[in-house]
């Protein structure tokens, strides 16, 4: 065959292609199991956050230690086990398989219960869970993170001093969600407002709907004064 043709070069050009292709797919094969398993472990760090433990070296073991079950909100307000797989992208498994995890955990000998919340900011999703403490209505934490926040405005949802000023607050007036983020130097009702951001006021906006959203999915677990084991 002459090297120099041109039906040798879109042979050659093709084979090449189907090789790179093959050799792309299965390394992607390969390593999806251990990509999944850093994800999985990645959510377990966030959860761990938001019950303030952090920097920790074995998620898995820390997990175990803290998070005494992953539950799913049945329609009346209660509580089962979830028996499906441990999941990692929540806003789908909400909206697309009307499943509502709660994370029920112990800290200290005391109950806390551990939800997720995602919605929009600025340029992208944000993220985040919430932990309340037995009574339903008081944080003990959170934890928030983002896709693509402006750094040093925005993306301050991700910091320790944004997340703490969240502890303490009260969630629930009257049933209604009332816990919420105001701007900057707005707060008139500290027992469930915070503070903005300055100079991210979209994103805070964002994290405000995101609680109201989220947590107002869980309002029948949250007025139900049994407590869950």
């Amino acid at each position: 065959m002459n090297t120099n043709s041109n039906s040798y070069t879109i042979i050659y050009a093709s084979v090449m292609v189907v090789i790179v292709a093959f050799l792309l797919a299965f390394v992607s094969s390969s390593l999806r199991e251990t990509q999944n398993k850093n994800v999985e472990l990645d959510t377990k760090k966030q959860i761990l956050a938001t019950l303030n433990v952090k920097n920790v070296k074995d998620a898995e073991a820390e997990y175990n230690k803290y998070v005494k079950g992953d539950m799913l909100m049945n329609a009346d307000g209660t509580l089962t086990e979830n028996t499906n797989a441990f999941a990692t992208a929540y806003e789908k498994e909400a909206k697309e398989l009307q499943r509502l995890h709660v994370f029920v955990a112990e800290v200290n000998g005391e109950t806390k219960y551990v939800f997720p919340v995602y919605g929009a900011g600025l340029w992208g999703a944000i993220w985040g869970y919430i932990a309340l403490d037995s009574d339903k209505d008081t944080v003990f934490g959170v934890y928030f993170s983002h896709a693509s926040e402006t750094p040093g405005l925005g993306a301050e949802i991700a910091g320790a001093q944004f997340q703490g000023e969240f502890t303490g607050k009260k969630t629930l007036d009257n049933g209604e969600v009332a816990l919420s983020v105001v701007k900057n130097g707005k707060i008139n009702r500290p027992e469930y407002q915070v503070d903005g951001i300055s100079g991210g006021t979209i994103t805070s906006v964002g994290v405000d709907d995101m609680l109201k959203n989220c947590l107002s999915n869980y309002k029948l677990f949250l007025t139900n004064n049994k407590k869950e084991e």
